[in-house]
């Protein structure tokens, strides 16, 4: 049986043990990596028309990858690109006018990126990312203002483990060199995100279904809905 000294010095082993396993344990759990959606991810676009109104454009299609543990946001990273050429404003002759050379120049700049630089958490579900955004090939800082909606598995077929974020942010064209019809069309551009991502880690119950469990599913909308 151990003398009263060398028990002494195993507690003080275990109590040095201790919390370094529990380190361990946590460096352990690695923030996932999410695909975006280009199904489900769109951005929308709102700036003043002559004063008139706020004209509305949205881009469908962006792709990239997310980097994201709900539990630490400041280990998040995003990289996103976004396919300018696909920009719709509700008019055949609009889009062509916003996509010509002297606006977008979609046929040189075809696509936007933005890459995450750092990310200040603000609350359990809210969080500022802040990264660079290359636009008509001229990069500029960009903050996106990001919620979290939800991370669960997806209530449809292939039911992939999903997560979904709404994202807003205010950026100033003439600071991306878009200068043209400074007359008719304002500065400041509104932007909103709806984004989806899918995680790429192929755990099991990313596609687990109902079904398995022997309930009913009701008839399921098309795969991309």
């Amino acid at each position: 049986m151990p003398t009263a000294p060398r028990r002494l010095r195993h507690i003080a082993v275990l109590s040095l043990l201790l919390p370094l396993s529990a380190l361990a344990a946590n460096k352990g759990k690695q923030a996932e990596t999410w695909r975006l959606d280009p199904v489900h991810t769109r951005v929308m676009f709102a700036i003043s028309h002559a004063g008139f109104s706020n004209a509305i454009g949205t881009v469908s299609g962006s792709t990239g990858t997310l980097v994201f543990d709900p539990e630490d946001w400041t280990s998040a990273s995003l990289r996103a690109s976004v396919p300018i050429a696909r920009v719709d404003l509700g008019d055949a002759k609009w889009n062509e006018a916003t996509l010509a050379g002297n606006l977008l120049d979609a046929k040189h700049h075809p696509t936007a990126e933005f890459v995450s630089e750092r990310v200040e958490p603000l609350a359990p579900d809210r969080a500022r990312i802040h990264g660079t955004l290359t636009l008509r090939g001229v990069a500029q800082p960009v903050a996106l203002d990001v919620t979290l909606n939800a991370l669960k598995r997806h209530p449809l077929p292939p039911f992939r483990r999903t997560v979904g974020f709404s994202a807003t942010a205010t950026l100033s064209r003439k600071a991306f060199g878009i200068t043209a019809w400074s007359s008719v069309i304002g500065d400041s551009v509104e932007l909103r995100i709806e984004a989806e991502a899918v995680r790429q880690s192929g755990k099991g119950d990313d596609t687990t279904d109902d079904t398995a469990t022997g309930r009913a599913t009701e008839a399921a909308p098309p795969a991309s809905s």
